[in-house]
């Protein structure tokens, strides 16, 4: 494999002759490669992150008609650097009363949940951390643990808004992993693997056009389960000032501030494996730097996609939120696994065009259903208003006119 058709795995196998020419053991070149390429890795997502932010932050201010970063380096690509550095400057404080355990392990949890995440995701043909045939279970497990420190740091921080964030993570982010791990099971069931690089594979056709539907619920799930707008209630500065990281400040609030972002794309990164095909384009497997760039480029629309719907819907009220989820989200995963499992038995996987015709129409029917249910329930609900009073007439004395002068002298 030349270097410009899979770079990665070119350095990959000079670097194991190089260290098997040293007279190193196999076992301990093979443990030496594994953490060079997992410290490289995180550090290369840090790295990319200080670029997120300021794509994120230049969109936003583009959608709200402003300009965005525009003060440190030309059109202010310097701006994230000059925050960081700023942050990562600042004293470390743990309030009194506060434990300080928790506290202090709750930022590393948010963090390294989002680079664990990274570990199962296949970025190319070749290219991936390692290829678990549970990879699933694996990002409903991990993804736990930056819930997991997000709730812990309202918990530990001996604040009442950190607390009500807290209370409102734990409703919100457990509440949203229903839909989120049902949708997960689609692609699973189409595929008939859990390993997200079988998935990826058996994806000639992107399950997104089989399963539109699942595709829809999972990504307003996993929106909610980032915990941003329109479902940034456990950090709604208008209500709770800053919510579950009220208290901290510098390196560890630099923590939370990166992984937030970082989450944001990796979700988008995961809705493209799981439903647009991952590294899968033309030339992809013959030339797999190509896949990289495919998967970049999925990856890059649906995040872009996320942050305008942050930057243009408005928060939801957190019994809407509550509603939205148990209401119709959750029955609408459900019924969409139920109705994929029925097709999946009816059509199975050697028949293509006949099975992709019946889950789009499968899908066609589910979402004409769930419109008209939803129609119902809204005529329904407004009929059981009650009108709190009628307004009453006020009486207005009204004064005769007065006769004219010449019938009162006649």
């Amino acid at each position: 494999m030349s270097f410009i058709a899979d770079p990665v795995t070119f350095i990959i196998n000079w670097l194991n002759g190089v260290l098997s020419g040293w007279g190193i053991a196999d076992m301990w070149v093979q443990f030496i490669l594994f953490v060079l390429g997992a410290g490289i890795l995180a550090f290369g997502a840090m790295i990319f992150t200080i670029g997120l932010i300021w794509v994120e932050r230049k969109l936003g201010g583009r959608v709200q008609d402003r300009i965005g970063p525009n003060r440190v380096g030309p059109w202010g690509i310097f701006q994230t650097i000059a925050d960081m550095l700023k942050i990562f400057t600042k004293e470390l404080i743990t309030p009194i009363g506060a434990d300080s355990i928790l506290f202090n392990l709750a930022p590393i949890l948010a963090m390294a949940s989002v680079l664990g995440l990274w570990a199962v995701i296949p970025l190319s043909p070749t290219v991936f951390g390692t290829n678990i045939d549970v990879g699933v279970l694996y990002l409903i497990g991990v993804g736990a643990l930056g819930e997991l420190g997000i709730i812990l740091a309202g918990l530990s921080s001996n604040n009442k808004y950190a607390l009500v964030g807290g209370f409102r993570a734990v409703a919100q982010l457990i509440s949203y992993e229903v839909p989120f791990a049902i949708t997960l099971l689609i692609p699973v069931m189409l595929s008939g693997s859990m390993g997200l690089n079988d998935i990826v594979s058996s994806q000639k056709v992107a399950f997104i056009f089989q399963a539109p539907v699942a595709a829809l619920v999972f990504l307003i799930a996993s929106i909610a389960e980032n915990g941003r707008a329109p479902f940034d209630l456990i950090e709604a500065d208008s209500e709770i000032v800053a919510g579950f990281n009220i208290e901290y400040s510098g390196l560890k609030f630099g923590m939370y501030y990166v992984a937030d972002f970082l989450h944001a794309f990796t979700s988008a990164m995961i809705f493209a494996s799981l439903f647009l095909g991952g590294w899968r384009g033309p030339g992809a497997e013959l030339y797999p730097i190509l896949g990289f760039i495919y998967l970049f480029i999925k990856t890059a629309a649906v995040y872009l996609l996320t942050v305008t719907i942050r930057f243009t819907v408005p928060r939801l009220r957190i019994d809407q939120m509550m509603a939205f989820n148990w209401k119709y989200l959750t029955p609408l995963a459900l019924a969409t696994l139920l109705v994929t499992a029925i097709v999946d038995k009816a059509a199975p996987a050697g028949q293509g065009l006949i099975r992709i015709l019946l889950l789009w129409a499968a899908n066609a029917v589910l979402f004409f259903v769930t419109d008209r249910i939803v129609t119902i329930f809204r005529r329904n609900r407004e009929k059981e208003r009650k009108v709190v009073s009628e307004p009453r007439p006020v009486p207005v004395a009204v004064r005769p006119l007065s006769a004219p002068e010449s019938e009162v002298n006649s």
